[in-house]
């Protein structure tokens, strides 16, 4: 299917649902080279990170990564970023497809302000291919191949090393899918030898973008461009711990005064949880309270000053599949605070009906992220 002007599988012989369930039980391989993978230079180059992203980059020790926030002047979402602060000479930086000139496009007019008065920044774009084996045999199919003990690897931490005799990988331990897994960084013309490497193993299984999908939603992970955009906060989303506390108290971050006068205030809207059993719900379905009064917010107000949750723009669903995993319907959507409390009874419209579901706490299938003891 077409995805962010790539070609990408939505499922491979297995299935779908074979798919995501092997996934949860044993390990896939997913393609992800469609990711931005940016490399950032230079003595300033986490004054540079930090002049666009909420994270406490500063902080991050060698090797050792987070998932941040690209924001704007209003205090929305531009993109979800990964950065690492790698042991070597440089910030690696891992941009959502979707996002992926925007990004590099903010990431270059910065680099050239900040050359501009003296600073010493510069960005690489790598070539690299991305390949994500993600489940709980992960770390005993990978070992096979490293020279690198991963039981000292922990969630969001990175290592540069050869991967079944290729070298120049990068190795980073996280995903999109709630299990134990890396995404690792691969030099492009040696990316088939090493996923077919991966593939000879016992039970590791390519996975497309509808497993991807379903894997990510039951960990209650957002998809940029349904979950978060540009006109949603970080507070609406329910990702203020991104915002490292140091962070918090310069507010010297894109949107600073937006989102922190949210965050002392609570927002008109958060980002929940739904279940429900019946009809799948899908994304655009109406989000109702249970007199059939419209409880989502579906976006900017279309009056000036743009700066609220507009009345006039139903809620709606913004992700939503029925969980392999659970056998009834899991979705995301923004909701009045006043309802997203979790038990909250709500519901959806589902063609032209009205179905039940419950505000729930997420994730809705437990993670499995490993952390080395």
């Amino acid at each position: 299917v077409p995805f962010a002007g790539w070609g990408l599988p939505l499922q491979y012989e297995q299935g779908h649902l074979q798919s995501h369930l092997h996934t949860r039980r044993h390990c896939s391989l997913f393609d992800v080279t469609h990711m931005l993978q940016t490399l950032v230079y230079g003595r300033d180059r986490v004054r540079f990170m930090e002049s666009l992203v909420v994270g406490d980059i500063a902080e991050l020790k060698p090797g050792q990564g987070t998932l941040t926030l690209l924001t704007n002047e209003k205090g929305g979402i531009t993109d979800d970023l990964i950065v690492t602060n790698t042991s070597e000479d440089h910030l690696y930086v891992v941009s959502n497809a979707g996002c992926a000139d925007k990004d590099l496009a903010i990431f270059r007019g910065r680099a050239e302000e900040l050359q501009a008065t003296g600073s010493d920044v510069h960005l690489e774009v790598s070539d690299n291919a991305l390949l994500a084996l993600q489940g709980p045999s992960m770390a005993r199919v990978l070992q096979a191949g490293l020279s690198d003990d991963l039981a000292k690897l922990s969630f969001m931490n990175s290592i540069s090393t050869t991967v079944f005799g290729v070298p120049g990988c990068r190795v980073t331990r996280c995903g999109y899918t709630g299990e134990d897994g890396v995404e690792i960084s691969v030099p492009a013309g040696q990316a088939v030898e090493l996923a077919e490497r991966l593939l000879d193993v016992p039970n590791v299984w390519l996975a497309g973008l509808a497993a991807r999908d379903s894997l990510r939603l039951e960990a209650g992970l957002c998809l940029y461009g349904n979950d978060i955009d540009e006109t949603i906060t970080p507070a609406e989303a329910g990702l203020m711990w991104t915002l490292g506390k140091r962070r918090r108290a310069a507010m010297d971050f894109p949107g600073a005064a937006v989102i922190m006068a949210q965050a002392k205030e609570k927002p008109r809207r958060k980002r929940v949880g739904l279940t429900s059993v019946g009809p799948p719900i899908r994304p655009h379905m109406a989000i109702l309270g249970p007199e059939g009064r419209p409880v989502g917010r579906g976006g900017w107000c279309c009056q000036p000053p743009l700066t609220c949750p507009c009345p006039h723009v139903p809620g709606t669903v913004t992700s939503g599949c029925p969980s392999p995993s659970l056998g009834k319907n899991i979705a995301m959507g923004y909701v009045e605070a006043t309802h997203s409390r979790a038990g909250t009874e709500l519901t959806v419209e589902v063609r032209k009906k009205q179905h039940p579901a419950l505000v729930t706490k997420m994730p809705f299938v437990p993670t499995q992220y490993y952390m080395a003891k």
